[in-house]
Parts: structure tokens; C-alpha cells; sequence
């Protein structure tokens, strides 16, 4: 998703009182909250969005969703967003705010591509090894796709590293057709 310059700028603000207040954990808990809810309601994006509503109905809906769950801090940021007629951008600055917390803290996150499940043991042991090998904290985001064959795919920002069946199958393919028969 592609986060503007006005979302980035809001998550940022957000980010400096939750520090400021002293409570980062518990505003990221508030903004995830917000933001899964956010991602599970394709509906709920369209109506923050949409022009024709008004912004008073869309601070009731928010208020209804979210004020019983989350802290007052959020709570004050939802409604100036209302206020500046800025609530249509919430998810955008949802995303925005979790990654910034994440790089603040020096989390990553790792996109690993399995052809099968993994079991805890695996994904433990991959976590330890991506962490060594990072320095940094790391996400694991994985995802099951039964037409790498086997083994797996490891993305780390702009890196990857392909250690599947069906790469080693399309390297091998390369090979012979790029030699000649003699």
C-alpha cells in the first residue's frame, strides 16, 4: 500500500507523543488494534473514505468501533484526524505508524516462502539463525506455497535468497539449454 506524505507526517506526530508520554507499547497495542480492524473491513476503509460522508458520522462509527478499547491519547489523536478531515487516510497512517515503531526498535520483517508447513522447531530455529544473521529483531511473515516444490525463500528487504526445488529446478533447465550438444 502506498502511504502519502500527510499519513507518514501524522504517524510520525503520533509517534513522538507516545513517546513523549511514555507509552509507546501501549499506543502500538491501540494502532494495531486499529489497523487489523482496518484490514478485515475493506467496507470500513471505503466509508472513512468516502467524500460524501460526513465527518461527524464518521467520528461516531470510530467512536462506536474503538473508544471502549483503546487509551486516551489515541482516543485525542482519532478525533483531530476528524477534525482536520483527515480520518480518510487511518489506514494509511495505521501502516505508517507500525513501521516506524518497528525501525525505531529495530525490528524487520522477514518474508519466508515454505512449500510446506514448518514446525515450531523449524520456525524457532529459523527465527534464531535470521536474528543471528540480521543483528536485529526480526518478524517472521510466512507464507505457504506448495509450487516452490520444496525447500524455501528468504526475503530481507531487497535480498533474496532462493533455496526452493523449483529454482534450483529453473537454474538446472538454464544450465542445459544454454549449453550446446555436441
Amino acid at each position: 500500500m502506498h502511504t502519502t506524505k500527510a499519513a507518514t507526517r501524522y504517524a510520525t506526530a503520533l509517534l513522538g507523543v507516545a513517546n513523549e508520554r511514555n507509552e509507546l507499547e501501549e499506543i502500538l497495542e491501540d494502532i494495531r488494534f486499529i489497523h487489523n480492524t482496518l484490514n478485515d473491513s475493506s467496507e470500513l476503509v471505503t466509508f472513512l473514505k468516502s467524500p460524501v460522508i460526513k465527518f461527524d458520522d464518521k467520528t461516531a462509527v470510530l467512536d462506536k468501533l474503538f473508544f471502549d478499547e483503546i487509551r486516551e491519547a489515541t482516543k485525542l489523536f482519532l478525533k483531530l484526524l476528524s477534525r482536520k478531515d483527515r480520518i480518510n487516510l487511518l489506514d494509511q497512517i495505521t501502516t505508517a505508524f507500525i513501521a516506524q515503531y518497528k525501525k525505531q526498535v529495530g525490528i524487520i520483517t522477514v518474508n519466508v516462502y515454505v512449500a510446506e508447513e514448518l514446525a515450531d522447531e523449524q520456525r524457532e530455529l529459523l527465527h534464531q539463525k535470521l536474528e543471528e544473521k540480521t543483528q536485529k529483531k526480526v518478524e517472521m511473515d510466512i507464507s505457504l506455497d506448495k509450487s516452490l516444490k520444496g525447500g524455501m525463500a528468504i526475503r530481507i528487504d531487497d535480498t533474496v535468497i532462493d533455496g526452493t526445488v523449483k529454482h534450483q529446478l529453473e537454474q538446472l533447465e538454464e544450465s542445459l539449454l544454454s549449453s550446446t550438444v555436441e
